[in-house]
């Protein structure tokens, strides 16, 4: 039976200090194909390395399959995948080489067509090399961007790139801070709360955590006096997105004090404030879903390919 499966990394490594939040585990889809052919290199890869029109994934999207038929990840709504299962295990059974096959718009299977009228180009490679998956991989736990050279012409992708999995520390306290928490965990990003009764006292920071430039960190307090310490160490820090919620007032308080600190313009800009992508949210709920989607929004800007 034809099934996709959505593969889970490793939780992160609980910090060295007893008692203190860390990083929950976490799922990220643009690295499942990668770690299942890691995990089993009898595994094949199938990698989108042309793309005619428009289409639903973007180039370098991938695939794997188990042996058994099984798929890890996602290209289409299932009937793509089946279709590469068939061709994969086939090259398997063939013991041959990598082959680059065109499905959709200019393909030779005619009875099989993408809806959107698309042409893709799929490289399926029967047999990933090792020791080249497993370099990518420990690069990305190590937190390091990692890529994957592609056995397909030259007009073709060359390379695959990855970038570390999204991190998200949520600083503060109140329906804020709980409905972006559960709204990353429900959508597989590693996140970690801290603030009042999570391992954080007023003017303390939490520097047992890793932060490095695929971090976010918010900061969802309603007495802003808590911000104070944190917006400094979250400043000095490599994050490549800080927000903090509050009104005009909150923002220009919060200003003052970085200023007065001796904290340059150009770091206190790098505050987002308002924070989100909708600057009037009056909404626990709808807070969280637009901070998060302002998060995921600039870190897929990070992305190579």
């Amino acid at each position: 039976m034809q099934e996709t499966l959505r593969a889970a990394a490793p939780a992160t490594l609980a910090p060295p200090y007893s008692g203190r939040p860390a990083y929950s585990a976490f799922v990220d889809e643009d690295q499942i194909a990668l770690r299942q052919v890691h995990i089993d290199p009898q595994s094949v890869l199938c990698t989108i390395v042309g793309l005619e029109g428009s289409f639903s994934r973007r180039l370098g999207g991938q695939l794997a399959i188990s042996p058994a038929g099984l798929t890890f990840g996602s290209l289409s709504d299932g009937c793509l995948e089946k279709e590469l299962a068939t061709q994969a295990l086939a090259l398997k059974v063939r013991g041959s080489g990598p082959v680059c096959l065109r499905f959709g718009k200019g393909s030779p299977f005619i009875d099989f067509r993408l809806p959107c009228g698309s042409g893709l180009d799929i490289l399926i490679d029967p047999d990933p090399a090792p020791e080249a998956v497993g370099g990518a991989v420990a690069r990305l736990d190590a937190r390091l961007p990692a890529s994957l050279s592609l056995a397909s012409r030259a007009d073709f992708l060359a390379r695959r790139g990855y970038i570390p999995s999204l991190r998200l520390v949520i600083c503060g306290a109140g329906p804020e801070v709980e409905w972006l928490s559960k709204l990353a965990a429900s959508l597989g990003v590693a996140a970690v709360v801290v603030g009042p009764d999570r391992g954080l006292h007023l003017n303390e920071v939490p520097e047992w955590l890793s932060i490095d430039r695929w971090t976010a960190i918010t900061l969802l307090f309603h007495d802003h006096e808590w911000e104070r310490a944190i917006l400094e160490w979250s400043l000095a820090s490599e994050a490549f997105y800080i927000g903090a919620m509050g009104g005009k007032k909150a923002r220009d308080t919060r200003n003052d004090f970085l200023a007065a600190a001796g904290v340059s313009e150009r770091q206190i800009s790098r505050i987002r404030s308002p924070i989100g992508l909708i600057k009037k949210a009056r909404d626990a709920h709808l807070l969280a879903l637009s901070v998060l989607s302002e998060i995921v929004q600039d870190y897929e800007a990070l992305r190579t390919c």
